[in-house]
């Protein structure tokens, strides 16, 4: 009678197929551990880097919005250019009217006149009226004229260099108001010539009255 050999049903037929067995499942979980630890370090990295993105993103927002009030405040600083335009429109303005005559000189030469033949009503030689009542109203005319002439030469040469008294970094000034204000002050330095002229009767003499015969 042949002895019954008893068997485990769990344990391995093969020991060393049963060691290969559990080596497999020890490589399998350490490499699924290695890549699982990668993907978190992975995960890890990327989400700094974001992060880090993002922070540049703002440091260089706040940068720029910076630097744009940087601008602004170096913009409200400089000149605009309407104070420089403006005054060459005014000293051509001026050139014209030292030219043509102005109100005020008219009002000026009126009444020279009327005090002229006050002083003269009494009597008084030829001479003396041509002076009185022509002369001192023809003077005042040359004199007001002369000095919307000096005002137009001084507005034009402030037209055009008043850069050179603003901020160093400011633009110069555009060519139309340059052509303006130059314009302005040849018209107020020929009133001048005009208005001293006619003040000392180089130009026109005054009338001279004859002898009686």
């Amino acid at each position: 009678m042949n002895p019954r050999t008893t068997t485990n049903p769990t344990a391995p037929a093969d020991p060393e197929a049963a060691d290969a067995s559990d080596a497999e499942e020890t490589v399998t979980e350490k490499a699924t551990a290695e890549d699982t630890s990668y993907d978190l370090t992975k995960g890890t990295g990327d989400a700094v880097a974001e992060a880090e993105a993002e922070a540049e993103d703002e440091d260089g927002a706040e940068d720029e919005d910076l630097d744009l009030d940087g601008l602004d405040d170096d913009s409200a600083k400089e000149p605009s250019g309407l104070g420089a335009a403006a005054a060459a429109v005014v000293a051509a303005g001026l050139g014209v009217v030292a030219l043509t005559g102005s109100w005020t000189g008219k009002v000026a030469a009126e009444r020279e006149t009327l005090i002229g033949q006050i002083k003269t009503s009494g009597g008084g030689t030829a001479a003396q009226q041509i002076s009185e009542i022509y002369g001192d109203a023809w003077h005042s005319t040359a004199l007001v004229n002369g000095l919307f002439a000096l005002l137009a030469l001084l507005v034009g040469i402030f037209a055009l260099v008043r850069p050179a008294f603003g901020v160093p970094s400011a633009q110069p000034q555009p060519g139309w108001v340059r052509a303006v204000a130059t314009a302005g002050i040849a018209l107020g330095v020929l009133g001048l010539l005009v208005s001293v002229g006619m003040y000392f009767d180089l130009i026109v003499a005054l009338p001279t009255a004859t002898a009686a015969q």
